[in-house]
């Protein structure tokens, strides 16, 4: 749970606004991906993971090998195991060993599971520009660039 800082009187003011601000995109992101979540499952009986899983595979046709997968996704191999073991099952996605290699297997969409991610992309794009639509465009713009400087100065630390 998230909740406001207590009153420190050595932090200044420029750290509470920064703290203020994390809060801020903490609730907005957690509402607009509960909300997402519900639709998911409302209108495609699906999970926002499995529709994660979905747009990676998308975005990479050829396909990705599983450790790819989760590494992209930020989520351990065994969460995303599960995952495509599911959509296999249904045949929304095919796994193969990478050349002959038992311990690598690479996996991507069937053509249903492209059909099916492209519906789902498509539903969700509006959903995003409805939750969204009191941002301008040149607000989105200005955060998302915003977003991507802050992220460029701490990516790829440890």
């Amino acid at each position: 749970m998230v909740s406001a800082p207590l009153s420190a009187p050595d932090i200044s003011k420029d750290s509470k606004e920064r703290l203020r601000l994390w809060i801020r995109l903490l609730r907005a992101s957690r509402t607009i991906e509960a909300e997402l979540r519900e639709r998911l499952k409302k209108d495609f009986d699906t999970t926002l993971p499995r529709f994660d899983v979905m747009a990676a595979l998308y975005r990479a046709p050829e396909g990705m090998l599983m450790s790819d997968l989760s590494r992209f996704l930020l989520v351990s191999n065994g969460n995303v195991t599960g995952i495509v073991d599911r959509l296999v099952s249904e045949g929304l996605v095919t796994r193969a060993r990478r050349n002959g290699d038992r311990r690598t297997s690479m996996v991507r969409l069937t053509e249903s599971g492209t059909s099916s991610f492209r519906d789902m992309a498509s539903a969700h794009e509006g959903w995003i520009g409805e939750l969204l639509g009191g941002v301008t465009e040149e607000e989105t713009r200005r955060l998302a660039g915003m977003l991507k400087s802050f992220r460029s100065n701490w990516e790829g630390r440890e």
